[in-house]
């Protein structure tokens, strides 16, 4: 069996890796030189919209899905026509647009941040007036790891906050109270079967997730919640795959935040922490398998590595670190890699991993 994937970046890598000992061979399509998923399989070096490449990967996958959530939509739907694809294109289509997606949770039952569209400066101030100060304005499209964002503190900050994101269409958002942040990481497979993870407890510094822990310390009492959030969205997008769904914990309710509809950096530490990783039952979810077990044994924590790698001699010390470097040149802000923490050692060995990433 072969998968098609578009994009060829650390997460394709992870599905490349965990493709391997399935018997399945992984194919990239990749515009960027030497991507991170190379070593772990073929790759047509192209753009997404290029017609040539699109159609060679639609022939020799058996099945095509992707890593990486800006994909064109319409190139998603061209592939469709020719090739299994999976998810379906109307998860991006929701996805990459902050205002669309808001409305799909509201619509879902899940509650969401308020908010309110802006094309424009008066816009805006009718987005203030309507979902208070302070707020963050961002744009509909493209932002990540806090890139697209702008606060709004204060009505002197109402000027120039919509030209400095460029002037393209946003949406205000009102600032949520919250506790924590927390994500849940879900596969649902082709005949229906929905697989959930357990909580997870997320740590964000300039807009980048930095260090997870899961099980989520506390949170027994919000994974059903979480469980029919997800199982919601899930089933009314007849969605085959894996997603992960971000969310506020605001007075011991689940405010969400955003969806990515593929694997997830909030998951990573399932790769050792559960008895089947987000990569291994994304592949099974595609391919029409069934899913694996998402069970795990104790608690497990994730620390990324951004901008620079520490000694690998360092982290290696640490009792139950597991090292997952993705093949990339260091560069401020970049995600190098991961370190995985698990045994009976799990804060200790935490704290001192985090010490060496300086997170």
């Amino acid at each position: 069996m072969r998968v098609g994937v578009l994009g060829g970046g650390q997460l394709g890598r992870m599905l490349g890796q965990a493709a391997l000992p399935l018997g399945v061979k992984c194919t990239f399509l990749e515009g960027a030189p030497a991507p991170s998923a190379a070593p772990t399989g073929d790759v047509i070096a192209a753009d997404y919209d290029d017609a040539v490449a699109l159609r060679a990967l639609a022939e020799v996958a058996d099945v095509v899905t992707w890593e990486f959530e800006n994909v064109p939509v319409a190139v998603a739907e061209r592939l469709a026509e020719h090739v299994a694809l999976h998810p379906p294109p109307r998860a991006l289509e929701m996805s990459q647009d902050r205002l669309t997606e808001k409305r799909f949770l509201s619509e879902a039952g899940v509650g969401v941040a308020p908010h309110a569209a802006v094309d424009d400066e008066d816009s805006l101030r009718g987005a203030v007036a309507q979902v208070g100060l302070p707020a963050v304005l961002k744009t509909r499209r493209m932002g990540y790891d806090g890139k697209g964002q702008h606060w709004v503190r204060t009505p002197a900050d109402v000027p120039g906050a919509h030209a400095a994101l460029g002037g393209v269409p946003c949406i205000l958002e009102g600032a949520v109270p919250f506790t924590r942040e927390l994500s849940v990481i879900a596969a649902r497979g082709r005949d229906g079967q929905i697989a959930v993870w357990p909580l997870v407890e997320n740590h964000h510094q300039d807009g980048i997730l930095r260090w997870s822990v899961a099980p989520a310390p506390g949170s027994e009492a919000l994974q059903d919640a979480a469980r029919r959030h997800v199982t919601r969205l899930l089933t009314q997008l007849d969605y085959v795959g894996v997603i992960a769904v971000e969310f506020f914990e605001v007075s011991g309710e689940l405010i969400a935040n955003e969806i990515a509809p593929r694997v997830h950096n909030s998951g990573h530490w399932t790769i050792e922490g559960s008895v089947t990783s987000q990569f291994e039952n994304h592949l099974r979810a595609v391919l029409g398998w069934p899913l694996g077990s998402t069970d795990v044994s104790g608690r497990v924590a994730c620390v990324n590595l951004i901008g620079e790698v520490p000694a690998i001699r360092e982290i290696l010390r640490v009792p139950g670190a597991r090292l997952h470097l993705y093949g990339k040149s260091p560069r401020p802000g970049r995600k190098l890699g991961h370190v995985t923490v698990v045994g009976p050692q799990v804060d200790r060995s935490l704290e001192e991993i985090r010490r060496l990433a300086g997170c």
